[in-house]
């Protein structure tokens, strides 16, 4: 099979359990699961070029193929691949909507995600092709694939990169720059040098700035999240509809539009049809945002040390920004 990244560029996946997991139904639902939450409410929404260039699916992959790139063992690239199967619909928008989640963590995937995959086909794919399946969902064993902030791991490099790349914040100039001083040593992604460490966790600092923390993203959380868990208590979704797709969902709902005033003001909210500001002394909801900031590892001789050991500004910066960004939004009606 080959496959065009839009971070990577091209490969050819001939491994049979990649191949068999990327064509199950699990992993093409995601597809239709849009990485940010809600395509009308992100940042910059023109610059998608490709149908599911910012999904879940392509994150998925494009771990898979981060993973796959650096020689990472096979079971750490399925962990990588199939890691976010259990997103619901509209991403982290579920950690405003249902209990198990949370706004300050986003944390329902994860916590959803062991017993969403043994309901899937993934756990007869993998053992039928002679994988453990309890090795494989346990996160301890794979080290490049996740670690805790602020900490560097495929994940967290996929979707900081495709991000970057996609919303025009880092040119193929400066990526290649990154990808190529990109190492991975005892289990951990080290930069070759602290110049090109330091340009990654300020750009990471920048997206979460703009996009996963920002004003926007505080906007689309709490629109989407009201929408979502009101059309929940009127029963025009069930808590299963919200683990097929954003537009599955979407259409499902929008039936009740004309007929619901109060459902009507949710999409006009969360289709920005009506602003919002972030007002502390005047407003309708609260609402936190988790918030993200990395302290990579680099090469300095033969020794590895994290940014902020070389610049101890970074660790006050980590500090303050590890905290959740939170905002007070006053809409316009």
């Amino acid at each position: 099979m080959k496959y065009t990244d839009r971070v990577y560029g091209e490969f050819e996946i001939k491994e049979s359990v990649i191949l068999e997991l990327i064509n199950c139904p699990a992993l093409q639902r995601l597809k239709e699961i849009d990485q940010a939450g809600y395509r009308p409410l992100w940042l910059k929404p023109d610059a998608y070029t490709g149908e599911h260039d910012h999904s879940r699916f392509a994150h998925s992959l494009g771990v898979y193929l981060l993973l796959y790139k650096y020689n990472a063992p096979l079971q750490e690239q399925i962990a990588g691949l199939i890691h976010d199967v259990s997103h619901s619909a509209f991403s982290h928008c579920i950690d405003y909507v249902l209990d198990a989640g949370s706004e300050k963590e986003h944390s329902h995937q994860d916590n959803f995600f062991d017993s969403y995959v043994r309901k899937t086909e993934i756990p007869e794919i993998i053992k039928k092709l002679g994988f453990d399946l309890e090795y494989i969902l346990d996160d301890k064993n794979f080290p490049l694939k996740e670690k805790s902030l602020p900490g560097l791991c495929a994940d967290r490099i996929d979707y900081s990169l495709r991000t970057a790349v996609i919303f025009g914040e880092l040119n193929e100039q400066d990526k290649n720059y990154l990808l190529k001083n990109l190492i991975t040593e005892s289990n951990n992604w080290v930069f070759k040098n602290y110049d090109s460490a330091k340009k990654y966790a300020e750009l990471f600092l920048k997206l979460n700035t703009i996009y996963y923390s920002g004003l926007p993203s505080a906007v689309m959380f709490r629109a989407v999240g009201d929408y979502l868990r009101y059309a929940l208590q009127k029963s025009y979704i069930s808590e299963n509809d919200l683990y097929t797709t954003d537009k599955a969902v979407v259409e499902k709902i929008k039936i009740s539009l004309d007929r619901d005033d109060r459902l009507k003001l949710f999409w006009d909210r969360m289709n920005n049809k009506i602003k919002a500001s972030n007002n502390p002394d005047n407003y309708d909801a609260q609402i936190f945002c988790k918030s993200r900031v990395v302290d990579p590892l680099f090469k300095d001789g033969e020794v590895s040390k994290r940014v902020s050991e070389a610049e101890p500004i970074w660790g006050d910066i980590i500090k303050q920004e590890l905290k959740p960004k939170q905002y007070f939004l006053k809409f316009e009606k």
